[in-house]
Parts: C-alpha cells; structure tokens; sequence
C-alpha cells in the first residue's frame, strides 16, 4: 500500500477486526520498539509521548477516545451527558460511574476512592503534575460511594471531559502511592516505575531509558485478554533501526513514529516483513520560542524563567525567522505524503484549523528588511546582527536525536545565517530530551536554550486542555519541579481570558471559533514557529492482528486486542 493511499484510508479502514483468542497469553510475547525510549510509567510526572503510551499499557482513565476520536468507556460504565443525567443542567459537575467489578491488578477493588486519589494527585500545588490543565476549573472532586465520582468545576463547563478522560489522564492506585503527594512524588520510584494498574499488563521490570518487560494482568477485565502472555518493550536507538527490526529484519512486532523519509519507508516495506500504519491528527512540529532569558550566568532558579528574553519577544524577530523558513522544502525531505504545511499549533481537527496565517512562500529578502527596519544590524561585518542594545544575535537551537530534525537543523541554521542570525545546534538523546527528570538539565521542559524543535499532540478531538498550555500559570519553574506544558513560558493576558471563556462556551462551532483565535494570539505573539503537520506513521509485522492506529488517544490504546495471526 502506498503511503499516500495510507493516509487517506486511515480512518476509512480504521474498524477493529475481531480476534480469535482462545485464552488469555496463548500467543506468548509480543515485541514493542520505541526509539525515543520510556524514562518514567508515570504520565503526570512526563510530558513526554512515549512516557504516556508506555504507561497506557499498565493504567487507564475512565474514558479513552477511539481511532476516529469517539469517546469510548473503559473503566467507566457509560459517557455522562446532560442527556442521561451525568452532567448537571447548569454544567458545573459531571458525575462517572465506575463499571462494577473491576480489579487492580494486585486483585484489590477499583473504587471511586482511587479516582478522588488521582485528582487530589496532580492537583496538588507542590506536585508539579504534567497534566495539571487536565483538571483546570475543578474545585473539587469527591467519591460519593464506591462506584461513583461527582467532580465540580468553578464555572458552567460544557466540555466536562478534561479530567480522567483519554490516555494522558489515566488512574492511579490510592494505596500504592499514598506516600507519594506533592514534592514527594518523583521520589517514588518503585511506584513511578511499575504502578499497579487496571489495563492488559503489568510490569515485571522496568529499565529507564533502555527496557520493560510486562506480562498479562491476571486479573483483566476480560478473561480472553490480553492474547499475548508477555510484552517486551524496547526503548533506544533510532527510528531507522526500529523500521528496519518490523519491516525488514521481523525482530519486533511494531514500531511507534517512524520519522523517517518516504522512500526511506518504501523501501523498508518492500522487504515483506511488515506495514506502515498512518493517520494525521494535530501532531505538529515546530520550533518553541523562549520567552524567558536562557543565559547559563543566571542561577538554577533564574535561567529560563526571568522575562524577557534579550531579543526572541521581538515580533521582527520571529517573524523574520519564520519568514526564512522554506516549509515545503522540509515537508518534501522529511516526511513527503506523510506532512503538510502548517502555520498553526492546532490543525486538527479541521473544524479548529484556522487560516489567518499563510506561511507556504520563504522570503529571505522580507525577512532582512524586516530586521533592519528593526534597528538589527550587522555593525562588526561577522554576519551577524545584534540588537539595538548590542547583543549578539547567537541562540542555540535544541532537538532530539533524529536524522529528520538533525537535517531540518542544516538546513534552518543555513537560512537564519541567511538573515544574519547565527544557531550553535544541539541534540539530544530523545529519552533524556522528553524524559522530564527535573534533575536534569536537558528536558524540553527546562529549556536551556533560545529554541527548541519537536512535536507533540492531545488525546481526542476537543483542544481545550491542549491550549491551556499557553496559559501563564502552566510555564514550568523550579516551583513546579520544571513540569509544566507551556514550554515556551508564553504570558499573554488576552490569551488567559480568551481561555476562560472557552471554558465556559458550549456549542461545537463556537468552540472552534475561540481556539482558533487562541491558535492566532500564541503564533502572532511569539510563542512558536509552526512548520509541518505530521502524520503519524509507525509500522507493525503483518503476523500481528488487531492493531488500530490512534491518532486522538495512546498509539497503542488497543494491545489487550492485539494477536498473533497464525
């Protein structure tokens, strides 16, 4: 199948075939490869992707959203509406209920108590919780018996399903991380590492950085479930050797976000072995702006967290930057039918695509003009401008390790030389860069740098916790323990209030009006640079069955449904 017919069948094909499966674990070990590998199985203390669906495996929210961005119960026995009596009339609280029966995976009972348990988790202060925006507007959460949770928001909130709801808000057990509330929380290894959970599997070892060994949850919902007896899931190297070990070599079962070239992928395919899998969703790449002053001679709790930055919030200047950008070029080498340009953080769904901006024509003649009209000038003849003020234009541009993002790094620095603004480059082992270890001095989250380069998405196909993460009091500061997922520390008082009312707005066409007016204020301002809206592309060996590639929730939401095809 060619990669272009690939995605435009994605959703078309997306129905869950039916497996066969004679009793639980009959079908041994299923291998897993993500190349950015798993540094954590605790999604509130990650922002980090492949934190998140590594962790979908072991512990699940009440709710996941499908492959066509459906709301589908999974611990909950049914979707709480207005309709049915879930959500009050005036849409200040939403009531769940848990389906009876259900078990953690040490055979203790699943109850309300757990759930009230993970809200009071990442809602507290001192926690610095990853997924904070989740659970924005809620003032309290109570269990009002063993199978019923009630939250209450501030304000009238037609959109109740932030908290609980998709693979970013999963539930965590009560008992297994009492002793681990807010500053404590990152000190729980035993329980961040192996959380006991509810979904198909359980961790028997967990390796940061490198391998998890999982096998199925005796004590599953669903007696047939999982097929597979035991999980290797294996983290590191790149996402060329991870296509090679499905689609070539048959070492590996599936392999997550092949950013690889498009012939790089038909030839892989060629081999027999495997398939691709795609599908486009709001996954955007782009080039976070630093609003605040990275200067390594500022203190750990002064770097990346004073305002302003010496001359990023200047709009000439980023502006200029994504003037020289020549985006098709970048779709053309690093992704082909599998990207498309994009001037905005927010995509998709289509509804919420604005199209204020058009960023499809590179000007590096505008670019300059721009700049100097701005006082930017080249006075000692380096090529390198400075600021009215006499500071250099340098800035060290930040990625993951990857050969897309290393070659779209060439070809950016050569065009910001271009219009006299010099990039030092740097990468990072996506594990470490993603991680989110507030000990380290390389996450995306802490941001030592001017610019940072990589994607990131949401689960289902409502954007309102995603956008909250432009909101001022999300940036991540060592009183957050560095999470936090307004990355480039954007503070914009309009933005705030406009957000406020998305909170409060209820109908689906107004929604969309107001993120993408959201969308405009954080691109027009400065918070980014968008360049491609990716597909999400990974591959799995034509003897697994029952794969279903998610775009709105966990990529691998699915494995209790995964088999071996005889």
């Amino acid at each position: 199948m060619k990669l272009k017919t690939l995605l435009m069948g994605a959703i078309a094909t997306a129905a869950i075939a039916p497996a066969a499966f004679a009793e639980r674990g009959s079908d041994g070990q299923v291998n897993i490869i993500y190349w950015q590998a798993p540094s954590i199985m605790n999604p509130f203390l990650s922002g980090g992707t492949k934190d998140v669906e590594a962790a979908s495996l072991v512990i699940e929210p009440l709710v996941r959203y499908n492959q066509i961005g459906e709301m589908v119960p999974f611990l909950a026995a049914e979707i709480p509406t207005v309709e049915n009596g879930g959500v009050s009339e005036d849409l200040t609280t939403i009531t769940w209920k848990i389906a009876p029966g259900l078990k953690w995976s040490d055979g203790s009972p699943f109850t309300s108590a757990d759930v009230k348990f993970t809200a009071d988790y990442c809602m507290d202060p001192e926690g610095g919780c990853a997924q904070v925006t989740k659970f924005e507007g809620v003032t309290s959460v109570e269990a009002l018996d063993d199978l019923t949770v009630k939250v209450t928001f501030a304000k009238p909130t037609p959109f109740p399903y932030g908290p609980f709801v998709g693979g970013e808000s999963p539930i965590i057990q009560a008992a297994q991380f009492a002793d681990c509330m807010g500053a404590k929380a990152p000190e729980c290894t035993e329980a961040n590492f192996a959380p006991i959970g509810t979904g198909p599997f359980v961790v028997d070892e967990f390796k940061p950085n490198d391998v998890i060994t999982l096998s199925a949850n005796p004590n599953y919902r669903d007696p047939a479930k999982p097929a597979f007896a035991k999980v290797l899931f294996k983290g590191g190297g790149d996402a060329t050797a991870a296509g090679r070990a499905v689609m070539e070599t048959g070492e590996f079962d599936y392999a997550w976000n092949l950013q690889l070239a498009p012939e790089v992928i038909a030839q892989m395919e060629a081999a027999g072995k495997g398939t691709p899998v795609a599908g486009f969703g709001p996954l955007v790449e782009r080039i976070m702006l630093n609003n605040t002053n990275p200067d390594p001679a500022l203190g750990p709790d002064e770097r990346s967290v004073i305002r302003p930055h010496p001359f990023l919030g200047d709009p000439a200047v980023y502006k200029a930057m994504s003037l020289a950008i020549d985006r098709p070029l970048l779709v053309e080498i690093g992704y082909g039918k599998a990207g498309k340009v994009t001037c905005n953080w927010v995509p998709a769904p289509a509804a919420v695509n604005s199209d204020t901006f058009t960023c499809d024509k590179q000007d590096i003649a505008a670019a300059n003009a721009m700049l100097e009209e701005a006082g930017y000038k080249d006075t000692n003849g380096d090529g390198v401008r400075e600021t009215p003020d006499g500071v250099p234009m340098k800035i060290l541009y930040q990625t993951s390790t990857n050969a897309v993002r290393q070659d779209f790094q060439a070809l950016i620095k050569q065009w910001w030389s271009e219009i006299g603004i010099e990039s030092e480059l740097r990468n990072l082992s996506g594990s470490v860069f993603f991680g989110g270890d507030p000990g380290s001095p390389d996450t995306f989250q802490k941001f030592y740098a001017d610019v940072e380069m990589y994607a990131n998405t949401f689960n289902g196909t409502d954007p309102q916790s995603y956008l909250a993460n432009g909101l001022c009091d999300k940036a991540p500061s060592p009183a957050s323990q560095w999470q936090g997922e307004n990355i480039s520390r954007f503070c914009n008082e309009e933005f705030d209030k406009l957000h406020a009312e998305l909170t409060t707005t209820a109908g689906a066409a107004a929604r969309a009006e107001i993120s993408k007016r959201l969308n405009d204020i954080i691109v027009e301002n400065g918070g980014m640079i968008p360049l491609v809206h990716r597909g999400r592309l990974s591959a799995h060996a034509n003897s697994l069955g029952g794969v279903v590639l998610n775009v709105w929730d966990s990529e691998i939401w699915n494995a209790a449904d995964w088999y071996r095809i005889k």
